[in-house]
């Protein structure tokens, strides 16, 4: 009886190391999964990668290689035992101040990663926008030595002239995303814009293609700022082509100067003949010159009414619109040559 009473202490007693082994495991784990990632970053912030096809056991090693987390092994029995090892998905992640692990366990299994931006503005050249970016430090460069007559062939586009054919807008991506990448949304972004006005375009407008209105729009894209102005603005382009009159619009004709323009734009250049020049050319400029925004279009196919033929700038963002050479002169003398 001795010997069966000390086998049955023994096996109390084991029963109660195991209990309170796994008591004191439990507690253990508990106060690691609340307690918050070590940063290491001054900006109480940062990224960490999950590389396509790498494990979660190693993604959490690396985290405790880097300081991160303490028992990368445990995070990863945890992670095993409830599924969520084989459900967490790849790509760039945030680790912000007090985030746990289960914290960072959410973002791996909803794939809540990284985003940036970048934005083309309205107005913008396309080498502005080349030029922006090759300046984004998050996109991969694949555009070094594209301009805006080489872009669609390096796009894999149909060959041309790229001005104007992309839409300015904030554009979000992730870690891995090109310039390339951005430049094929925006250059669908704008046929898909300019189709649809395209269909909602008023009658007789003297235009034979989508892309003479996105040359219109261009122009007025870069006469003014002004959402009020626009649809003068489109009235009286309207107004001179159909007339057979020379548009004789500044921006277009500093678009074929190029480079070399100052920024004073001189009696010389209107006088000296190139493609955009509307001063010595009847018609349109061969291409858009630049980066058009959906008001721009808008107003493009669908002009003002009425028979104004000039405008000129009232020196505070409006223009001063004019139905008779005379009273344009005046506005100028008025405006311009105080």
């Amino acid at each position: 009886m001795a010997s069966v009473s000390t086998s049955l202490k023994l096996v109390v007693v084991a029963l109660i190391s195991v209990g309170v082994l796994l008591v004191a495991g439990a507690a253990y784990v508990r106060a690691w999964q609340t307690a918050p990632f070590t940063l290491v970053s001054p900006e109480d912030a940062e990224k960490v990668v999950l590389d396509s096809g790498q494990s979660f056991s190693s993604f959490a090693r690396r985290l405790e290689s880097q300081g991160i987390v303490d028992d990368a092994w445990l995070w990863t029995l945890i992670a095993r035992l409830d599924g969520s090892a084989r459900k967490v998905q790849a790509g760039e992640y945030w680790i912000r101040k007090g985030d746990r692990p289960a914290d960072l366990m959410e973002r791996l299994l909803s794939g809540d990663v990284v985003r940036y931006e970048v934005k083309l503005i309205e107005g913008w050249t396309l080498s502005q926008a080349l030029a922006a970016l090759a300046a984004h430090p998050e996109l991969v460069h694949e555009l070094d030595r594209a301009d805006e007559r080489t872009v669609l062939g390096m796009l894999g586009l149909s060959e041309g002239h790229g001005e104007g054919l992309f839409f300015p807008d904030t554009y979000h991506f992730e870690r891995g995303a090109t310039d390339a990448d951005i430049l094929r949304r925006a250059y669908a972004k704008l046929e898909a814009e300019l189709a649809a006005v395209w269909e909602t375009r008023d009658a007789g407008l003297p235009y034979e293609t989508p892309y003479d209105a996105l040359i219109v729009a261009s122009l007025i894209e870069k006469e003014t700022g002004r959402d009020a102005d626009r649809a003068n603005i489109s009235q009286v382009f309207v107004s001179r082509l159909n007339r057979g009159m020379r548009l004789q619009t500044d921006p277009s004709v500093i678009y074929g100067v190029g480079e070399t323009f100052d920024g004073n734009l001189t009696r010389r250049h209107l006088r000296t003949d190139t493609p955009y020049n509307t001063y010595t050319r009847k018609g349109l400029p061969p291409t858009p010159i630049a980066l058009v925004g959906r008001k721009s279009l808008h107003a493009a196919v669908h002009p003002a009414p009425g028979e104004f033929l000039y405008f000129v700038s009232r020196g505070d963002g409006s223009s001063h619109f004019s139905v008779s050479l005379e009273e344009h002169e005046a506005a100028v003398r008025r405006y311009q040559l105080q």
